[in-house]
């Protein structure tokens, strides 16, 4: 059973009155043991509870207020969502905006604008892109193994189309911590995408994923968690931290929710005043001017 706060200062196994020696149950914190012989004898007594208790604290981390965003470090805007609104600077290491990026571009004579922020030259080839990201990668700079995985997912920058490799690479910047990795694993297993799908780990690299800010990962956990565990009362929660955060699918999805009844009119309206602040903090009138430009080019691409 749940010891009482009173019986922590002693090993739950043994009764020993260890004090400060004693080392608390890494998974859930309820209980103390001198050693790991004591806490192997408690395991049958203490597995069930310590289960219940380990799921408890995971959600509390799950769900509480994701971290800040991350910035631009030039306009110091926070980030938009998706690839087509930043890019990554392989000399040096940082991730820009799309609107500062066409600031730069637009006010060049010639194609070849150099980085917005460390202001290197622009690479005049293939291979000189591949060489600065394989730089990076010996600095252990996660971003630049997402950068040369991307290009193997596509076939670019002269690379052949490799999903094998590319979900390699992706693995190695989730290990060095990447959170933007850890997404691109949680929706390849979501999707099958080079990999075979897997639910499971979707969740799991989703929820890392999420817990480190990554709105679209908590997009993608509300849909597993609605649509394939039927479980909706956790789908909301995701959809609706994210659709607070600036994600539009999500905001979408909570609009279909309140039609539906399955959002209170008070949870709408305060998602939908979330959203637009979240909106306004990711505005700029360089930023606009830049997708205007990018919907232009898209519907008139073939001028």
């Amino acid at each position: 059973g749940m010891m009482s706060t009173a019986d922590i200062s002693q090993c739950a196994a043994c009764g020993n009155k260890g004090g400060d020696d004693l080392k608390a149950c890494a998974a859930c914190k309820l209980v103390k043991y001198c050693n790991v012989t004591c806490q192997k004898a408690h395991r049958s007594n203490h597995k069930k509870e310590c289960k219940r208790r380990a799921a408890e604290l995971f959600d509390e981390a799950l769900f509480q207020q994701p971290p800040p965003k991350e910035y631009c470090p030039i306009c110091f805007l926070p980030l938009q969502f998706g690839p087509e609104y930043i890019k990554y600077y392989p000399c040096c290491m940082k991730v820009i905006c799309s609107g500062c990026v066409y600031a730069v571009e637009a006010g060049m004579t010639s194609s070849l604008s150099p980085c917005p922020f460390c202001r290197t030259p622009t690479h005049t080839s293939n291979e000189e892109v591949i060489e600065r990201c394989k730089k990076r990668m010996e600095a252990n700079d996660a971003e630049a193994f997402i950068t040369l995985a991307s290009f193997y997912h596509e076939g670019e920058m002269g690379l052949p189309k490799d999903l094998k490799k590319s979900i390699g690479l992706c693995m190695r910047a989730a290990e060095l911590g990447s959170i933007h990795a850890h997404y691109l694993l949680g929706q390849a297993y979501y999707d099958g995408d080079g990999v075979e799908k897997d639910m499971k780990k979707a969740e799991h690299y989703c929820e890392r994923a999420a817990m480190g800010g990554n709105v679209i990962a908590r997009h993608y956990l509300g849909l597993l968690e609605g649509i394939h565990k039927s479980n909706h009362n956790r789908a909301k929660k995701h959809i609706m931290i994210a659709a607070r955060a600036g994600y539009d699918n999500s905001l979408k999805m909570i609009r279909d929710m309140f039609t539906a009844g399955h959002v209170t009119k008070e949870e709408y309206e305060e998602t939908l005043r979330a959203n637009k602040d979240s909106l306004d903090e990711m505005k700029s009138d360089q930023r606009d001017r830049t997708r205007a430009v990018d919907i232009f080019l898209k519907n008139n691409s073939s001028l």
